[in-house]
């Protein structure tokens, strides 16, 4: 999964990086990308389906706004994606268990506690 490094807002980034250690547990890998705002929200699954849209994955993208993801069962469109999706990974850094372990209890409280309130982010 690819977040940006950097966010447009301070405290989406940092509502954001509250679910990395519960993501890094369940064995998803994390990349930040490092060069601009990265807002792409794309899926690739088995060389097959496409997955893109407007949409984050937050209950205020789902739940409060109306955005909309569009799938594509299709080869092409799909290689393509993935030929993108690998282009913005050459432009990232992976963020490690043992990297997020050793935030500060200052990092994390900060981070869960604009969890909380993100869905009126």
């Amino acid at each position: 999964m690819i977040f940006p490094a950097r966010n447009d807002d301070f405290a989406v980034g940092a509502a954001s990086r509250s679910y990395y250690e519960g993501l890094l547990s369940a064995g998803v890998r994390i990349f930040e990308y490092g060069a601009g705002l990265l807002h792409t929200k794309s899926i690739t699954l088995d060389s097959e389906l496409t997955l893109i849209g407007s949409a984050n994955m937050d209950r205020r993208s789902f739940d409060l706004n109306y955005e909309n993801n569009i799938l594509l069962h299709d080869r092409k469109a799909t290689a393509a994606m993935r030929a993108r999706q690998e282009e913005y990974l050459s432009d990232c850094r992976e963020v490690t268990a043992r990297e997020v372990a050793e935030w500060s209890m200052g990092r994390r409280l900060w981070n869960n506690a604009l969890a909380i309130v993100s869905p009126v982010l």
